[in-house]
């Protein structure tokens, strides 16, 4: 008999401010839909989607205001017109995870919860140090050699200068 390991199921992202990896974007043009997967430096995932065409094929302005949004601070690019869905992947953003709850369609006494983003901001990378998923996961692992971007600290004083380096 073999075994099947457990994992501590699926658990809503808490709220708080995350830095987040696009690690996948799944886009279906034949129904204007847009699925973009990020995952956070613990290696919680959470999906944005969004409607970006109507019935009639013309296009949801709020869904297309809102994908532009992520698209634009994904790419720290606010001047960008126009993206290819997948040049997000292995991009960073930082957002707000906000919860928020509705009344259950199939049991009205009951209330599910939904995590979404909120005050999105370009980043670089994460805020602390990733799990392994969180560079593995995707389509695209973030490369071996890609590390976190060195950060500079501005204390005022070239110390090196100083010591004569």
């Amino acid at each position: 008999m073999s075994r099947i390991p457990l994992t501590g199921g699926f658990s809503i992202i808490p709220e708080g401010r995350y830095v987040f990896r696009i690690y996948e974007v799944v886009h279906d043009e034949t129904f204007g839909k847009i699925e973009v997967k990020l995952v956070n430096a613990k290696g919680q995932t959470h999906t944005e989607r969004f409607s970006i065409k109507n019935a009639d094929d013309s296009y949801n302005e709020g869904a297309l205001n809102a994908f532009s949004y992520l698209a634009k601070n994904a790419l720290n690019d606010f001047a960008r017109e126009e993206v290819d869905p997948v040049e997000l992947i292995n991009c960073f953003i930082e957002a707000d995870v906000v919860h928020t709850k509705v009344q259950s369609k199939n049991d009205p006494g009951k209330f599910v919860k939904f995590a979404n983003l909120g005050d999105k901001s370009p980043a670089q990378w994460f805020d602390t140090p990733p799990v392994p998923k969180a560079t593995e996961i995707g389509s695209k692992p973030l490369p071996k050699q890609q590390e976190e971007p060195e950060k500079k600290t501005t204390t005022g004083l070239d110390l090196d200068a100083l010591l004569g380096g």
